[in-house]
């Protein structure tokens, strides 16, 4: 057994464990947010007046910093983040393919 195929393995492994923490790192950030906008909203009640919707207009109950947030965390979630895991894991399977010689038949 030659220890060129064992390194080569051992490359290949790490090279493929390296590129599968960039689309994990991307489909968490968006659920994270949400989850801060949430934690947000139960930490500082106050901030959310649809709790307590005295004389408040309609704009005024819904445009609220946390709720924001959350819907900023859910739209980069299902907008941004999944297209862009999907493109990232079709070109790490891209590279990861074999690649056909040329010149020689």
């Amino acid at each position: 057994m030659s220890t060129h195929s064992v390194t080569q393995g051992l490359e290949e492994h790490s090279r493929s464990r390296a590129l599968t923490l960039r689309p994990l790192a991307l489909a968490v950030l968006g659920p994270l947010t949400a989850l801060a906008g949430l934690v947000w909203a139960v930490v500082q009640p106050y901030r959310v007046t649809l709790l307590h919707p005295a004389d408040q207009g309609f704009w005024w109950l819904v445009v609220e910093p946390p709720l924001l947030v959350i819907v900023a965390g859910l739209a980069f979630h299902y907008l941004v983040a999944r297209p862009l895991v999907e493109d990232l894991e079709e070109d790490a399977s891209f590279q990861r393919a074999p690649k056909p010689h040329r010149g020689e038949p």
